[in-house]
């Protein structure tokens, strides 16, 4: 599918695999309208092509109005939901069991915030002119590794991310009657900024554990697969496992 001259939307774009995947689209000739909190948008590197939107992904008003903006220009053809949370805590810990409320919001913000923005986008997708292919455009989500094999004290996270995986097929077969492809990226451990505090020993030791290449996967790697997901028309319902062969432990 064409980039040049259309638009694009991309959430958690101030940084990270939303920074880069907006970078990269907009290298391409995308106009990009990138969604983020106020918070991370104030810190957001400036990049020509990009647009920053001050959004909540768990605020459908606030999806609605950023989706329709992006729509009021360039036919609007790829969407990448990049915008997710972590939390770190056992179902029955030293502390007590779970918070329900902490589960709640990792999975409003992973899943329903996904979906939030694939709704809207959708909508407004659906309206554009085709493409000789019948193709109106593209929806990327993320999930992860974890989706699959989740750790201690993934509970919420993996049940966010194994909801996305679970989502993309479906929203696939939903939305081919409009030329909508839907696909999800599942990363391994990406360099970012969630992995800004820990030790160098840490890193090390995560990195050991990938198979091969034996280091932390990029944000612009992930970008790169992004973009050949959007180019290649035949793919479709699937999700992609982006990690150097890792299977994560238990713990």
């Amino acid at each position: 599918m064409q980039i040049t001259g259309t638009a694009a939307v991309v959430t958690g774009a101030a940084s990270g695999l939303g920074n880069a995947t907006a970078a990269a689209l907009a290298a391409n000739g995308a106009r990009v309208y990138g969604l983020d909190l106020p918070s991370a948008v104030e810190k957001a590197p400036e990049i020509d092509g990009v647009t920053y939107l001050e959004v909540d992904v768990t605020a459908p008003d606030e999806v609605e109005a950023a989706v329709a903006r992006a729509a009021a220009g360039e036919p609007l053809r790829t969407v990448v939901n990049c915008a997710g949370i972590g939390s770190a805590a056992r179902i029955l810990g030293k502390k007590g069991r779970h918070d329900i409320a902490l589960y709640t919001k990792v999975v409003q913000v992973n899943l329903i915030g996904t979906f939030t923005v694939l709704t809207y986008a959708a909508e407004q997708i659906a309206r554009t002119e085709p493409d000789a292919g019948g193709q109106r455009g593209v929806i990327i989500n993320t999930a992860s590794v974890a989706a699959f094999e989740g750790q201690v004290g993934q509970a919420a996270y993996s049940s966010s991310k194994g909801g996305v995986v679970g989502l993309c097929l479906p929203a696939a077969r939903d939305l081919a009657q409009y030329g909508i492809r839907v696909n999800t990226i599942a990363p391994g451990t990406i360099e970012t900024p969630m992995l800004a505090g820990v030790t160098e020993e840490y890193l090390e030791g995560l990195s050991a554990a990938v198979p091969f290449p034996k280091r932390l996967g990029r944000p612009d790697e992930y970008a790169k697969l992004a973009l050949m997901l959007v180019d290649h028309d035949y793919i479709n319902g699937e999700t992609v496992r982006m990690d150097g062969a890792i299977r994560m432990p238990p713990r």
